[in-house]
């Protein structure tokens, strides 16, 4: 359980900021980054659900969220000496097996792409496809801090299905009445 009965530190005033484990970082460090880009991802998946994502979607997208905070709080301990934590990953291997069976269920009930998507459609759909493209960069900086010290791979995989997940999402959540547009060359 997280008790916190103070929210404002001052810490950051200097542009400082401290991890899981209370080492202090610049609020520039890849670890930051990548920690706001999955926060952003997650604020906007609770806009997601607060624009109507109707269910199963809904308790889906509630799940990733958890998940979401999990992989922060796996992200937020650094490794010790250039090795991997020794401590088990609170994001479970089992969070992207999910992903892939929720996957496969869509891919069973979409039609195949004859075009790129432009996102739009409903407001919730549009959501939808920023928290995608939002995914994307948290991905890339996960990305960016793995080629500096060891990041499990089942962090960058989850985030790489999860993208995925909710390009299907927003195409099965898609308002007859207001399609998302369809690219058009040229």
């Amino acid at each position: 359980m997280v008790y916190l009965d103070s929210i404002t530190t001052k810490t950051g005033d200097a542009g400082r900021t401290r991890l899981g484990d209370g080492t202090e970082v610049s609020k520039t460090d890849l670890r930051i980054e990548a920690l706001g880009s999955i926060d952003e991802l997650n604020s906007l998946l609770g806009l997601c659900n607060a624009h109507g994502v109707p269910e199963p979607y809904f308790s889906w997208v509630r799940q990733i969220q958890n998940d979401l905070f999990d992989l922060g709080a796996d992200i937020s301990i650094p490794s010790q000496n250039g090795a991997s934590n020794k401590r088990t990953p609170r994001l479970k291997e089992e969070r992207v097996q999910q992903l892939d069976d929720w996957l496969e269920e869509l891919h069973q009930q979409l039609p195949a792409l004859s075009s790129f998507i432009l996102p739009g459609g409903s407001v919730c759909t549009a959501t939808l496809h920023l928290a995608r493209s939002v995914c994307r960069r948290a991905e890339r900086d996960l990305f960016r801090l793995a080629e500096t010290e060891p990041v499990a791979a089942s962090m960058t995989i989850y985030l790489n299905r999860l993208s995925d997940l909710l390009f299907q999402i927003a195409r099965i959540t898609e308002n007859p009445q207001n399609p998302a547009p369809l690219w058009k060359p040229g």
